[in-house]
């Protein structure tokens, strides 16, 4: 196929590729048995600790009463000598820095026992608390380079758990991460918070309902994670890939996906090898992981678990990634994470489906068969109406990054503009109660497919939507704009947020509405729900999310477009986003603002970092053997050596012009970070396509990156 070495070499290691480990059936092995046989859980905490210690522990998980710190020591204890028993000898607090990535200290258990030997030994101080270094962890300003004091903080509601490697076993427990003042640097900490909120306003709702649940109310998130696999030979001949994580030059393939026969397809041997060998490892560490499968472009795949709660679903997606990554290196193959890999196909997303409740009350989501009658649902999903069109843009800012700006606004992603899909039922349901009342609910009906061996189907009373960023699904929304590299615990914590406000404003008007006279909430519930949908409905939207008439018609609705991630992360710190975080105790003015500027930064040297090597890579790489083949050219009379010759010269007029804006630096962040995405990567943009061109046009021998069609489509 090519006889440029570096893709010659790489194509026969992959013909000739065996798997490092090769894949091995789970013959014999019940599942039932393997799965959270890595896991310090319930069963084995019930099994280990004393009576009295399991019930305190327990209590704190499920009703989020305040940890006991008397427990620590048993609960070390217990969790030392069944790490041990799983051949571990390190322990480590796993935390969620604002990096976005899993960070981790480790540590041994042995200590020298002072007579030549060792022992075993970890207490309840080191569980409950560590100290790893803050100082080159973003802060955003929190505090000053020098002040390097940060603390790990034990999360009791997330099961610790081991981590396996070929040498060895570590014992991982999931922490919040703080700085010495007390202020959030991490991930986890606004969504532990976030809950807390949640929680307490979810139950004064409730209690109108005269139902007052043991266990907290809490979100539930199922996340669906789409990802790339291609071969490592592929992976390290294109610098782009493994540096920036997408590539940054490369032409359109013969074929891409508009023939649509990659979705749901055969999955390819090795892939499946490797996704059966990630699912033990997952199944190992607790993850109900549930769904395999071809997803729309070519080399891109999807994995899914069931709905857990939010906290922990978080937690078990890093260990998703990590594992996805780690287990691809053994089959030879590279997981790309990042949200556009590869320009002209779709991109990768991760789908947040959220839901609030406990396992009591089931989903708070859930409208029943007749939702016209379902006040208590009525009220939940209304709450959601008015959060979603009150604080669209806070959403919008948590999926905002350098990488996912890519991918928002094509046809395979939902556009930037939130809005909410409710379906025919719930819309109709919804403008009756506007215009009323609501009487009456659209009814499910039966497919007749017409084949009398086939059973006929249930229907539901309306289609999904696949434009819409926020979409009613069933008995949950789903928010479909998260990037498939990110952390959902960004857009949970938004969530929450938004909906313990809305939560907050329904029981507030209900209880001044009803003053405890049961007999006036019915009453009380539709004069709330008439007044929310007059002010908030403009946020329903049922038809094409791409559309350019949609995009009109949002404008007119007042409905915030923010295109990019420079437009979008102003609204981390408007007043109306201070207000509602700091209300609630979620975060303070000085941790947001902190994010702002640590997420702006962070996009200004993504793109600075793709400049650096967009030029690089054309000097040093495309330009050289654009001019090797003018040589070959030169003399022969080809109708080829004019456009060579010109497609050269521009590369580098276009790479001159990049690196003239590249140049231009300015004193704010947030005005340097609107150049880079208005001037700097229209320029990277222009580089590429003189250089996709000459891909068309140089002798496939001499062009040196692995192309589109042999990345995407040799397995």
């Amino acid at each position: 196929m090519s006889g440029s070495q570096a893709r010659v070499k790489a194509i026969a290691a992959i013909t000739k590729y065996k798997a490092e480990k090769p894949g091995k059936p789970v013959e014999g092995l019940k599942l039932e048995k393997l799965y959270g046989a890595n896991v310090f859980s319930e069963s084995v905490m019930q099994e280990r600790l004393p009576k009295a210690i399991f019930k305190s522990l327990k209590k704190t998980i499920k009703t989020g009463a305040k940890l006991d710190p008397t427990v620590a020591d048993a609960v070390a204890t217990a969790m030392k000598d069944w790490a041990i028993s799983k051949g571990a000898t390190h322990y480590t607090h796993v935390f969620y820095p604002l990096t976005g990535l899993t960070a981790e200290k480790h540590d041994s258990f042995l200590v020298p026992d002072g007579k030549g030997g060792a022992m075993a030994e970890f207490e309840g101080k080191q569980l409950i608390q560590g100290e790893p270094d803050a100082s080159s962890f973003p802060s955003g300003g929190l505090r000053s380079t020098f002040e390097a004091r940060g603390y790990t903080a034990w999360d009791v509601t997330s099961p610790a758990y081991i981590m396996e490697s070929p040498n060895g076993t570590t014992l991982c427990i999931p922490t919040a991460f703080l700085s010495w003042t007390g202020e959030a640097l991490d991930k986890k900490t606004p969504l532990l918070r976030s809950l807390q909120a949640l929680d307490k306003q979810a139950r004064r709702v409730l209690k109108l309902f005269g139902k007052e649940p043991k266990d907290r109310v809490t979100c539930f998130a199922g996340i669906e994670q789409e990802y790339f696999l291609i071969d490592r030979n592929f992976f390290f001949a294109r610098p782009d890939l493994f540096i920036a994580g997408r590539s940054l030059f490369g032409c359109k393939p013969p074929k891409g996906q508009e023939f649509e026969d990659q979705y749901f397809g055969a999955i390819p041997r090795r892939v499946l090898n490797c996704m059966m060998e990630v699912e033990e490892d997952l199944y190992k560490m607790g993850i109900p992981v549930k769904t395999r499968h071809n997803e729309v472009a070519p080399s891109q795949y999807e994995i899914a678990p069931l709905f857990e709660e939010g906290n922990t679903a978080t937690d078990h997606n890093h260990l998703v990634m990590h594992t996805l990554r780690r287990v691809a290196k053994r089959y030879g193959l590279a997981c790309l994470l990042h949200e556009k890999p590869f320009a002209g196909i779709n991109g990768s997303g991760k789908h947040l489906n959220y839901s609030i409740g406990n396992s009591e009350l089931g989903s708070l989501f859930d409208p029943g068969d007749t939702p016209h009658e379902n006040m208590q649902f009525l009220v939940f999903c209304a709450a959601a109406i008015r959060a979603v069109h009150k604080y669209g843009a806070v959403l919008r800012s948590t999926v905002a990054s350098a990488s996912n700006d890519h991918r928002l606004g094509a046809n395979e992603a939902p556009p930037a503009i939130m809005s909410m899909y409710l379906g025919e039922m719930l819309t109709d349901v919804f403008t009756q109660i506007k215009n009323g009342g609501a009487k009456s609910s659209k009814a499910k009906s039966v497919m007749n497919i017409g084949v009398d061996t086939l059973p006929p189907l249930p229907m539901d009373p309306g289609d999904r939507n696949r434009t819409s960023p926020f979409a009613f699904t069933g008995n949950r929304f789903e928010f479909r704009a998260v990037g498939s590299s990110m952390s959902v615990a960004g857009p949970q914590v938004a969530l929450n947020a938004m909906m313990t406000e809305s939560l907050d404003f329904i029981a507030t008007e209900l209880e001044k509405k009803t003053g405890g006279d049961t007999k006036k909430l019915s009453k009380a519930v539709q004069e709330v729900l008439q007044e929310i949908m007059q002010k908030h409905d403009a946020i329903i939207f049922n038809g094409d999310g791409y559309s350019e008439a949609w995009h009109k018609e949002a404008e007119k609705r007042g409905l915030p477009n923010l295109r990019c991630t420079p437009e979008a992360l102003p609204a981390l710190t408007t007043p109306e986003t201070l207000d509602l975080f700091t209300k609630y105790g979620i975060f303070s003015e000085r941790e947001l603002r902190s994010r702002q500027d640590i997420y702006v930064e962070y996009y200004c040297r993504t793109v600075m970092s793709e400049a650096n090597l967009v030029v690089k890579m054309a000097k040093t790489t495309i330009y050289p053997a654009a001019l090797q083949y003018q040589k070959d050219l030169a003399g022969t009379g080809s109708a080829l050596e004019k456009p060579v010759k010109d497609k050269a010269a521009a590369l580098l007029d276009a790479v001159a012009r990049l690196e003239k804006a590249m140049a231009m630096h300015l004193p704010d962040i947030l005005e340097e970070a609107k150049h880079l995405c208005g001037v700097v990567l229209p320029a990277m943009n222009d580089v590429r396509a003189v250089a996709d061109d000459l891909e068309g046009l140089v002798a496939d021998d001499l062009w040196p990156l692995p192309s589109y069609m042999e990345m995407l489509f040799i397995k």
